[in-house]
């Protein structure tokens, strides 16, 4: 890993950190254990994520609401899918 990966690394820690304890217990350890072995396009689509509203985050990784966006979409499925395997 880079000192460029690392430094994106702990941004991405911070950014995944939302000070709601049952998004936090889903992005962090997404963050520290599948992102890595994501694509670029994947990544990407992480990083879109955490530029929205935890309200709407929290809506969607209780599969009460899907987002409207596919790339959105994808993201949460992946991140929902390591929690609860269908």
């Amino acid at each position: 890993m880079t000192a460029h990966d690392e430094i994106e690394m702990k941004r991405l820690y911070w950014h995944s950190r939302r000070g709601m304890l049952e998004l936090d217990v889903l992005l962090v350890p997404f963050l520290q254990e599948a992102y890595p072995g994501l694509d670029e396009a994947d990544k990407a689509r992480y990083r879109q994520l955490l530029e929205c509203e935890d309200q709407d985050m929290f809506g969607w990784f209780m599969q009460r609401e899907e987002p409207q966006d596919p790339d959105l979409r994808r993201i949460v499925r992946m991140i929902v899918d390591r929690v609860q395997p269908s």
